[in-house]
């Protein structure tokens, strides 16, 4: 059964997203929180495996809160997602150098809402390749001057080749035929990236490898 904590301070959006994600037979609401301080605390005590953040809220926004979670050893495993009006506003890479997996539109259809909490319960970064792309071409064109990533040193060649793949938004699929190995073997490059990084999904690994100079646009 998967955990989700529902953050947003209109109810009226908490109580449709709930109602959707109760559908579910492997999906329940563990807590709801009207604002970032509030879901920040039911984190800590409910422990979900999922908390769906609002980016904005009064008192904390969802930013600020992802922070908080990402910094808190005792929630490692709690995947975030932020919760959006648009697509790519100005917070969604914010958020994402903040600790999030990934983003959704509050405009999701029922299917892909419950589809894309099994995925970030997974580990896996809600950043289809055309996503990735895009944020790419938004907000990183004119990225901060780079500052090397913790642990990039570590990696081998090979896996600097997979994480400048990755960060192109290319899927272990791709990354397999671009490199010709196995599916499975770029899913272990993968994770051994993860571990040197200290990167808590693969959308961090996109945020570390631009900001890092690792990888520029184009």
């Amino acid at each position: 059964m998967i955990r989700v904590l529902l953050a947003d301070d209109q109810p009226l959006i908490r109580a449709g997203f709930r109602a959707l994600l109760e559908l579910a037979d492997d999906i329940t609401v563990v807590g709801e929180a009207g604002n970032g301080g509030e879901a920040v605390q039911l984190c800590r005590s409910l422990q979900p495996d999922v908390a769906l953040l609002d980016v904005r809220m009064p008192l904390m926004d969802g930013i600020q809160a992802t922070r908080k979670i990402g910094a808190d050893p005792e929630l490692a495993d709690l995947k975030v997602v932020i919760l959006t009006n648009y697509a790519l506003d100005e917070y969604v890479f914010a958020a994402l150098r903040a600790g999030a997996s990934g983003f959704l539109v509050k405009d999701i259809e029922p299917a892909d809402l419950l589809q894309s909490v099994r995925v970030a319960a997974r580990g896996e970064a809600l950043l289809p390749p055309a996503v990735t792309k895009r944020l790419i071409e938004e907000y990183v064109a004119t990225p901060p001057r780079p500052t090397p990533a913790p642990g990039l040193a570590r990696l081998t060649d090979r896996e600097r080749e997979v994480l400048r793949l990755v960060a192109t938004g290319r899927s272990n699929e791709e990354i397999a035929g671009d490199l010709v190995i196995s599916h499975a073997t770029v899913k272990t490059h993968v994770s051994r990236i993860m571990a040197k990084l200290l990167a808590r999904d693969r959308a961090q690994l996109v945020v570390q490898a631009y900001e890092s100079g690792l990888v520029t646009p184009g």
